[in-house]
């Protein structure tokens, strides 16, 4: 693993701050329950399409849009990722309005084991042997909640995978974070529009009939929605994948608390365990990254005042 990868405080900012309010996303989306998911998620992409693009408009002028998809393979690989996201999305906002916010979490701790699964395997990130324990140890963690889960937790796989192959498609395509999420968004408003359009017709769409705050509250979802994504896309490019896999425990960490301290869903002894093999891996791997950092910034230090030395002091010549 390139320790100089590590130290892209930005990117590691960024990333840290997306998963802080994915893991309080629970206690937002919660406040939606009376409207169908799907009704949920449609307005979701509206709405974050809206405040995105008019942002771009505003930044970057009505080129924006012609110079994201300049690159090569620029629009196939946001048509997949945006199919993906959308599963992921839809899942979760059900499992939330449907008591299934603990499993959802479940889903985002073994996220991270994908992620880091995905770095080894098809990014070439080399771990070191107390990143490999790490690892070894969330596994055995995650092995165990599945396990206990008493059936394939086919909710907490679903989020776990879609979310994972999301961040490799973003990480690798040449796009930046936000054209890329409003090209997503784009793609996914016209299905939305007609799906709105459809539940108009059927005369069961909310907006329009449901309460001000509710209505609102769909609204709001959009730009909650853009925020932590364009935090998640910008970190995940800057920093190494294996390093983001570990970073996200911290939402499933949030969304489990929110689940059992806030929403009232059971916390079992057996599931205790389970999580307490996975903050003793983000314990190992978060003391090894600061490690290995520290080494590699006072060897940067050293260099850089060998350097400075040997400018200041020059050789002189004999009189």
């Amino acid at each position: 693993m390139n320790p100089a990868a590590t130290i892209d405080r930005k990117g590691l900012l960024a990333a840290g701050a997306a998963f802080f309010v994915w893991g309080l996303f629970p206690l937002f989306w919660i406040l939606l329950k009376a409207v169908p998911a799907l009704e949920i998620i449609a307005h979701r992409v509206v709405w974050c399409a809206l405040f995105v693009v008019t942002y771009l408009l505003w930044r970057d002028g009505s080129g924006w849009l012609r110079t994201a998809l300049a690159g090569p393979k620029v629009l196939l690989t946001l048509i997949a990722s945006s199919i993906l996201i959308s599963i992921n999305w839809g899942l979760y906002i059900w499992a939330v309005t449907h008591g299934h916010v603990v499993e959802a979490s479940l889903g985002y701790f073994i996220n991270p084991l994908v992620n880091v699964l995905i770095g080894v395997l098809l990014l070439h990130e080399r771990l070191n042997r107390v990143q490999w324990a790490a690892v070894a140890l969330a596994g055995v963690g995650v092995a165990w909640l599945t396990v206990q889960h008493g059936g394939l937790p086919w909710i907490a796989l679903t989020l776990a995978f879609s979310f994972a192959f999301y961040g490799l498609l973003r990480k690798q395509v040449a796009v930046e974070s936000v054209p890329g999420l409003g090209i997503e968004s784009l793609l996914l408003t016209v299905p939305a529009l007609l799906f709105l359009g459809w539940r108009e017709m059927q005369g069961v769409g909310q907006f329009g009939h449901a309460p001000l705050a509710t209505e609102m509250l769909l609204i709001v979802g959009g730009a909650l929605t853009a925020l932590p994504l364009i935090g998640f896309a910008y970190g995940a490019r800057r920093i190494p994948y294996s390093l983001v896999g570990i970073l996200q425990y911290l939402a499933p960490t949030l969304q489990l608390l929110v689940g059992v301290l806030v929403l009232g869903e059971p916390f079992t002894a057996t599931q205790a365990i389970g999580f307490a093999f996975i903050w003793l891996a983000l314990v190992l791997y978060a003391g090894n990254g600061l490690h290995v950092l520290r080494r590699y910034r006072h060897s940067e230090r050293a260099a850089l005042a060998a350097a400075t030395a040997g400018v200041k002091s020059p050789s002189r010549a004999p009189e």
